[in-house]
């Protein structure tokens, strides 16, 4: 029987790819026969992530996302060294939490870099001919927060509809080159941005999103959202595209 969910003989490029949502799809697309190539800040966190994949030629090199013009040079680089990718995940994030009186334009563009303008900086450079091959797939990690808000989550909750919002435009431009483009919506998910809520907000904030806010199937793990991931990179998902997927244990419902 076929697999539908088959990376043999493919090539993705992750971006965030050393820890939480972007580290488990790593592990998961490996599994799969993906050969990878990580982004990712921290060089330590990078050889750790690809001493646990399977699979042999996979590759990494450290950036932050932030800095715009290393970033293009890297991705550039990636292309250099590696030749034409068959899909990406944008899964480079930073959930910080503010209240509106101390917004300032430093933070916002902080915040918005990171999740929404180095994900359109991605997609700009690895659509760009000879950079991809037909039938591309591109996978953004979104956030249930861009559809059902919070208090001090203005940024980010904005950051990720932002996201939301460009892949939706993307998508008919991007049809045209065979090139489908989709985010995932994570719910509360078991990664450091879920410990470092915890840390400021308590473990009561989780309780009330489990209960009142409708999570009703629990905390998600990394690998749900990599399950998710894996399907919207795989050939059984070529019709779809320009879609935001919740994968939020009902936290949108």
């Amino acid at each position: 029987m076929k697999n539908l969910v088959d990376f043999q003989g493919k090539q993705i490029l992750i971006v965030g790819g050393s820890t939480g949502i972007g580290f488990a799809s790593a592990v998961q697309l490996s599994r799969l026969g993906a050969k990878l190539v990580l982004i990712s800040r921290s060089e330590r966190r990078l050889e750790n992530a690809i001493s646990q994949l399977e699979g042999d030629g996979h590759a990494a090199y450290p950036v932050d996302v932030y800095d715009n013009n290393k970033l293009i040079e890297t991705l550039e680089l990636v292309i250099n060294n590696h030749g034409a990718m068959d899909g990406m995940l944008y899964a480079a994030g930073t959930a910080y939490s503010l209240p509106i009186n101390m917004i300032t334009p430093e933070k916002m563009f902080w915040v918005f870099q990171v999740n929404t303008f180095g994900f359109v900086e991605c997609v700009k450079r690895i659509t760009k001919r000879g950079c991809f091959n037909h039938g591309m797939r591109i996978v953004g990690v979104s956030s249930a927060a861009s559809l059902r808000g919070g208090i001090s989550q203005t940024l980010y909750s904005g950051s990720k509809a932002a996201m939301d919002g460009a892949v939706r435009a993307m998508a008919p431009e991007l049809a045209k080159k065979g090139i489908c483009i989709n985010t995932v919506a994570p719910g509360m998910t078991n990664t450091k941005m879920y410990e470092d809520f915890i840390s400021q907000f308590g473990e009561e904030s989780i309780e009330r999103i489990l209960i009142e806010k409708r999570q009703f199937r629990g905390i998600c793990e990394p690998e749900d959202i990599a399950n998710a991931i894996s399907f919207l990179l795989s050939d059984a998902a070529r019709l779809i595209t320009g879609t935001c997927l919740p994968v939020d244990g009902g936290y949108t419902v």
